[in-house]
């Protein structure tokens, strides 16, 4: 659909970023970032949703220890968060993290974070340069009016050069602002100034329909002007909902494989079945029926909620469930086969896409 800037190319853990390599997808863990167990549930859990990378904060010594446990266990690279103290940042490397996160503008001044670039560099730890138009340098937004774009991005590249001079080039950055015109005027100018690969988001975007809503006009504009090599969705929310909200951004730009292609009513006064819970479940247990067989195609699934427009899309459709009173008429490739129970409508078009791998 369009030509992806060439940026330079650097690996968290096992995973590409920049040089031309897919467009990633990351979330943040918001669990006790001290609580090794629910960490790991989360860290897998968002793995499960599609997660390519998990950040999780690291605020002290201990909860770089922390990362340590839960990096043994995680099936994505970790990203150590570090704001404050740069000693964290120390321990989050010697700890395992597969890349760290830093904000230039808190982390304690130029001698610090050369500290950390000569111990990253050892280690072979990528760092993200992250700016928040929250915590800009005093200086900068004096010199700019506030934080503007230019105040973003002079920030940025003034903590790359910072890097740069101690000889250390695995370098992402992110300039993010709260606001959709901010952010797209910071990534825009810093896509001229720079190669190193761009992390996008919307930093603080709102909870979950504001935020979506934002990032996906925000993200869905830079990728699609070839900017952009990796994304995160901030949303006031889980986690797995910003996983999920990433992912279908990539689907829609054709930056990621098809995910499953689902077709569902509005509902109305008609509606005699929770149409909103069965088309939401079949959508997660296609999700995992595609992470779990890689190579299948998925089927086009309709859930309607009655006979008005219900039978129509049963025809286009490959598996089609057509509501009655608190229950669903099952449709394969056009035809009625059997009426299911609403409790049991999910596990009918599972049983199908799995009895006959589905034969398109």
């Amino acid at each position: 659909m369009f030509t992806r800037a060439q940026t330079r190319s650097l690996k968290i853990g096992d995973l590409p970023l920049g040089g031309g390599a897919p467009v990633s997808v990351q979330t943040m863990a918001n669990v006790d970032p001290h609580d090794v167990a629910a960490l790991a549930a989360q860290v897998a859990s968002c793995a499960e949703r599609g997660a390519d990378v998990v950040r999780l904060t690291v605020p002290d010594i201990e909860a770089a220890r922390v990362l340590g446990e839960v990096r043994k266990s995680s099936p994505v690279p970790l990203v150590a968060d570090i704001h404050f103290d740069y000693r964290c940042a120390l321990a989050s490397i010697e700890a395992g993290a597969d890349a760290l996160r830093l904000n230039p503008g808190n982390i304690g001044g130029a001698d610090k974070v050369r500290a950390v670039a000569r111990a990253a560099k050892a280690k072979g730890v990528p760092i993200r340069v992250g700016v928040n138009g929250g915590s800009l340098e005093k200086d900068l937004l004096e010199k700019h009016g506030g934080a503007t774009p230019e105040a973003l991005v002079e920030s940025a590249l003034r903590h790359v050069k910072l890097l740069e001079d101690e000889g250390f080039r695995d370098i992402a950055i992110s300039v993010k602002a709260s606001d959709v015109a901010r952010t797209l005027a910071a990534y825009r100018l810093l896509a001229t100034r720079t190669d190193c690969p761009l992390h996008l988001g919307v930093t603080e975007a709102g909870t979950f329909i504001p935020g979506t809503v934002r990032s996906s006009v925000a993200l869905g504009i830079l990728l699609s002007e070839g900017i952009g090599d990796t994304i995160r969705v901030s949303l006031t929310d889980v986690p797995e909902r910003e996983v999920t909200v990433g992912l279908e951004i990539l689907r829609s730009l054709g930056l990621r494989a098809p995910g499953p292609s689902v077709t569902s009513c509005p509902t109305c006064g008609r509606t005699r079945v929770d149409v909103c819970r069965v088309a939401e479940e079949v959508e997660a247990a296609l999700e995992r029926y595609q992470r779990e067989h890689a190579n299948v195609k998925l089927p086009h699934v309709a859930v309607m909620g009655c006979v008005v427009n219900g039978p129509g899309e049963a025809k286009n459709a490959d598996i089609a469930l057509c509501g009655g009173v608190g229950e669903f008429l099952l449709y394969v490739h056009g035809k009625p086969v059997r009426k299911v129970p609403s409790s049991e409508a999910v596990a009918a078009v599972l049983g199908d896409v799995e009895k006959r791998n589905f034969e398109l």
